[in-house]
């Protein structure tokens, strides 16, 4: 109730200023993922989208992370193509500050977060997050916090969550979910615990299904026979790798899968049928999720259920280290609580 009521006043702050009207004016920190550019094509093209009308995106500072390539080959191309749709490059979170209403954290460096977050929330700036939300379960605790303390909504997700046939099991289409497994590419980045730099799409659809109260997590591997071709002499050849794959187990014995493979997918089975999830429907439905967001300051993602989907993918690393022990939601919670409040 008292979080509500917090949010409420966020959201109330939000909508008495000028930018609520019906011209939203939206900054972005960090240039190094292609989201910027799908995100900028859509806000700033005219005519705009009815989910999109009347926000743009009007300045962004550029930084990238300094120890991860593919960021910092990323930003001057990146930086070009934005200044090409009419986005002003500013040298400094300050200077965007000055200059916006809301504000776009697309970082591809989750660890970067909590430090560019927290001037945002100062400023009184609601925030979209774009995955991971932080770099360890730590840090998002933290974000969250902050978030809750000033009065200020945010909010992370992946695109995935999204999709049509997930957010249509989301709304009971298949009635409560006993069952579900999602699959989706989980490219590992050394900074970062394994899931929460690419897995975290396929656990952010398995999440969208079952919901809050997972109560343990088990990693282990699967073996997939892929076939790659040569580019050169154009032949075929097969070889067998380990893909990750984590179950959890929610409360009832609910249970579900998250399985790496080089596709988006799944399916739910539920009290009254079953459904194909986790498909990649595009980066539109979330950024108007985001946009919704920005006019009325309800988040479409509880801070509980972001913390509990990042417990899962930290139980799943502690289990890996484990060899593959079953790991609980709430041992992986109160250690990283403890560490983020001391």
């Amino acid at each position: 109730m008292i979080r509500s009521l917090l949010f409420a006043v966020g959201a109330l702050a939000l909508l008495s200023s000028p930018a609520s009207a019906q011209n939203i004016r939206a900054g972005i920190i960090g240039l190094d993922t292609s989201h910027v550019l799908a995100f900028t094509k859509t806000l700033n093209t005219t005519p705009q989208k009815p989910e999109v009308m009347g926000v743009r995106l009007v300045a962004a500072y550029p930084q990238g992370s300094k120890d991860i390539p593919s960021s910092t080959q990323r930003v001057p191309e990146y930086t070009e193509k934005v200044k090409a749709m009419g986005v002003e490059i500013v040298p400094s979170i300050h200077d965007l500050l000055d200059k916006v209403d809301v504000v776009f954290l697309e970082s591809n460096d989750g660890r970067v977060h909590l430090e560019q977050v927290l001037p945002c929330l100062e400023a009184h700036k609601p925030v979209f997050i774009d995955k991971p939300i932080a770099g360890t379960l730590v840090d998002a605790i933290k974000i969250l916090d902050a978030s809750k303390k000033a009065s200020i909504p945010v909010f992370s997700s992946s695109s995935l969550r999204f999709g049509k046939g997930t957010k249509a099991v989301r709304g009971g289409s298949v009635g409560k979910v006993q069952k579900a497994n999602t699959t989706s590419p989980a490219s590992l980045e050394e900074h970062h615990p394994d899931l929460f730099w690419y897995g975290i799409h396929g656990v952010e659809s398995l999440f969208t299904v079952m919901g809050t109260g997972c109560q343990s997590v088990k990693r282990g591997t699967v073996m997939e026979e892929v076939t790659t071709v040569d580019k050169a002499t154009k032949k075929e050849s097969k070889q067998t790798v380990s893909r990750i794959t984590v179950t959890g187990t929610w409360e009832g014995g609910r249970t579900g899968t998250f399985t790496e493979s080089k596709g988006y997918g799944g399916k739910a089975i539920g009290e009254k049928g079953e459904a194909d999830i986790g498909t990649y429907d595009g980066y539109d439905p979330l950024l108007y999720a985001a946009v919704h967001f920005f006019r009325t300051g309800v988040a479409p993602v509880t801070p509980e259920e972001t913390l509990e989907i990042y417990a899962f993918m930290e139980a799943a690393d502690e289990s890996k280290r484990r060899g593959g022990a079953e790991v609980t939601i709430k041992e992986v919670m109160d250690k990283a609580l403890a560490e983020a409040r001391k």
